[in-house]
């Protein structure tokens, strides 16, 4: 109604590839990492200006206070607070983003982010929007690709068609490869990585969504219809648990023939483990980050974060030292299956306030 682009900021991520500073409390979009702003207000931030307007933020229920909160600290006044009774993937959360939208403004643009990733260079990513808006304006639904830096093989990737235009027919989606197929798609200007950041009109995505992902764009559509609203904060209904958990990827994206991409080149980081932090953050001559009281003696390449006790650390290399709320982690730095196990040994041990 405004002309202006609405942020979706989807903050319904657990982060357990960060505990245990991130916790189901607390997820890690709350925290600081790598900036004066915890990673939510820092993306809220970033999509604040003349292209924007006030975002919705997509969240689990016990969150809506922090978010409120977070927000405020930095002045930023939600247009909605949609919460989700259950965790259900970011594919019904989508789509409830849309609903909500479409009842006020359905030809306006939704830019979907998640609330819990970095981005370094705002210019580029607000020039990347600004690129894309036509073909959403048009009924394209537009994927902010990241040009990789790197043969990552934890991220999908998404194949552009060939030309030589700012957006580019998607021909095809890529799950996670191996190292060497991940080494040929950073050398082909055809690939970026996907991070999950989308925008369209609600109008053309809730058409998709209703003919690719019809039992999800029910619920989600049902669980909106039933939402009990008090100010800015919209409870879904129950609804919404009766949503397969799927991702948007695979519930509605690799199956519509409306995808275009955007290639950007924005800093972008999902700081999705602890090695991603410790190759975000400042380093001493030998490798190390220290966040907290830490001494290091002989050590190369490792991470220490303490929220209070001191850790001293001597003769090692490529740690992960996490002290935080009471739980002491020490894990190969570079091994988040090995903080997964953790979490699972916890869970294990009927330690679920742990978590």
């Amino acid at each position: 109604m405004t002309g202006k682009i609405t942020p979706v900021l989807m903050s319904g991520g657990a982060g357990t590839r960060l505990w245990p500073l991130s916790r189901r409390a607390a997820p890690k979009q709350f925290h600081r990492l790598g900036g004066d702003h915890t990673l939510i207000q820092a993306t809220a931030l970033r999509v604040a200006g003349d292209l924007f307007g006030p975002p919705m933020v997509v969240c689990a229920a016990p969150h809506a206070g922090l978010v409120r909160d977070q927000l405020a600290a930095v002045g930023i006044a939600p247009r909605a607070i949609i919460t989700e009774p259950a965790p259900r993937n970011t594919g019904p959360a989508s789509v409830a983003a849309a609903a909500y939208a479409a009842a006020t403004d359905p030809e306006g643009l939704l830019l979907l982010v998640h609330a819990d990733n970095l981005v370094a260079d705002v210019a580029a990513l607000h020039a990347a929007v600004a690129a894309g808006a036509e073909a959403a304006r048009a009924g394209s639904i537009v994927i902010f690709g990241i040009r990789p830096t790197e043969p990552h093989t934890g991220y999908g990737y998404i194949k552009a068609a060939a030309g030589t235009a700012r957006v580019r027919r998607v021909e095809a989606f890529v799950e996670k490869p191996d190292a060497a197929t991940a080494a040929r798609y950073v050398a082909d200007p055809a690939y970026t990585w996907n991070a999950g950041m989308f925008m369209f009109k609600p109008s053309a995505f809730l058409e998709e969504a209703d003919a690719l992902a019809p039992a999800l764009a029910a619920a989600a559509r049902a669980a909106v219809a039933g939402a009990q609203r008090t100010g800015d904060l919209v409870a879904l209904s129950a609804a919404f648990t009766g949503a397969p958990a799927e991702p948007i990827d695979t519930a509605i994206l690799e199956k519509t023939g409306r995808a275009g991409v955007v290639a950007a080149d924005i800093g972008w980081s999902d700081v999705g483990a602890w090695d991603a932090l410790w190759t975000l953050s400042p380093k001493s001559a030998s490798g190390d980050v220290v966040e907290g009281p830490g001494i290091t003696a002989g050590t190369a390449g490792c991470l220490v974060r303490s929220d209070g006790p001191t850790v001293v650390l001597s003769g090692v290399q490529d740690l992960a030292v996490v002290v935080e709320n009471g739980v002491v982690l020490v894990v190969p730095r570079a091994d988040a299956a090995a903080v997964r196990a953790a979490v699972e040994a916890v869970r294990a041990a009927g330690r679920e306030e742990l978590l």
